[in-house]
């Protein structure tokens, strides 16, 4: 069987197309992060996060100049509808979506493939709210990982019945550990969802979630230094 992990990370395809960093200075007191903006279709909406307040969020749209929303505020196509910690919840076309500060999200229309653009921590470690099975999860994002791997604690979180996966053993930092493989019902990374996804519950073990190959295959992935473009291909 594959191993979990395998060393070094291999790279990501590269698909055409850009994105760019771009960074904006805000005050009263708002946290300041580099806005990402995927490079997107005329069909679709970026929105871009770049501050938070207790009731206002400050996005960027299109590409275009900050702009502050308070909470049932619209500019075009995007409603601010709520703020969490961290994160923001927008009405885009229609959508409910969740971004994350210093996150952008493509909502697209029409035939488009549906886009989410990502940047790393200061660890280098792209990190996605999301959801398996309906369920909400953060992941990390390892393209070193051949399945989406999530713990059993997890699992059991999420009413995942994985014992009645087939059971095999899996390469980890601190030796062989007993697993099972399963396939997820759904995963879900911003607008973009995958059905009957293979997945390994690990046993016992204190991870965060990965968001492997299994997933990612079905991407067209992009990289431009802390920027990771992610665009469903099917």
């Amino acid at each position: 069987m594959t191993l979990l992990h395998r060393g070094a990370m291999p790279p990501c395809a590269v698909s055409s197309g850009g994105a760019t960093v771009r960074r904006v200075a805000l005050g009263c007191g708002a946290v300041i992060l580099g806005a990402l903006l995927a490079a997107a279709p005329a069909w679709a909406t970026d929105v871009a996060v770049v501050g938070l307040f207790t009731s206002k969020a400050v996005v960027m749209v299109d590409g275009a100049g900050p702009k502050t929303l308070g909470v049932g505020q619209k500019f075009g196509a995007v409603t601010l509808v709520s703020i969490e910690r961290g994160s923001a919840t927008f009405d885009i076309e229609g959508k409910r979506r969740s971004i994350r500060l210093g996150e952008s999200q493509v909502s697209t229309r029409g035939s488009a493939n549906p886009t989410v653009t990502l940047t790393a921590d200061e660890r280098g470690h792209h990190l996605a709210d999301g959801q398996i099975n309906g369920q909400a999860i953060r992941f990390v994002v390892d393209t070193g990982a051949s399945l989406v791997a999530l713990s059993s604690s997890d699992a059991q979180r999420m009413g995942i019945n994985y014992l009645g996966g087939q059971q095999t053993r899996m390469s980890t930092a601190n030796g062989i550990a007993r697993a099972w493989r399963v396939k997820l019902d759904s995963v879900s990374v911003g607008s973009i969802t995958l059905n009957g996804v293979d997945a390994v519950v690990m046993e016992n073990i204190a991870m965060p979630a990965l968001l492997g190959m299994s997933f990612l295959n079905r991407m067209d992935m992009h990289r431009d230094g802390q920027v990771m473009t992610l665009t469903k291909r099917y």
